[in-house]
């Protein structure tokens, strides 16, 4: 029997919003850890600007995650961009959860 070669075609496209969620979750875990090592060279005394790049990573997270949320339930796009947004975003904000956890137990 003949193989076929069989090509499919299709109008799926990689959507903006799922590359924006994955950008964002980069910059978020980016930031964290930025933040994270400085505060370590510092011998843990961090700045009030480290907090502050802390929230706006949290918050970069948070859009992040709706993005790629919003994205990865419609069907007209690729899956690998907002999936890998979610995962990095949600990442970034297990990250900033624990850095409270831990500074509210000292």
């Amino acid at each position: 029997m003949k193989k076929r070669k069989g090509y499919i075609f299709t109008n799926k496209r990689h959507s903006d919003r799922g590359i924006m969620a994955t950008i964002l979750g980069i910059i978020s875990l980016a930031s964290l850890g930025i933040v994270l090592f400085q505060a370590y060279r510092n011998d843990g005394e961090a700045a009030v600007n480290y907090g502050f790049t802390g929230l706006l990573a949290m918050l970069f997270s948070l859009v992040g995650l709706v993005l790629g949320i919003v994205t990865v339930r419609d069907k007209s796009y690729y899956r690998l961009f907002p999936v890998l947004g979610v995962l990095l975003n949600l990442a970034a904000l297990g990250g900033v959860s624990l850095i409270l956890y831990a500074g509210a137990n000292l």
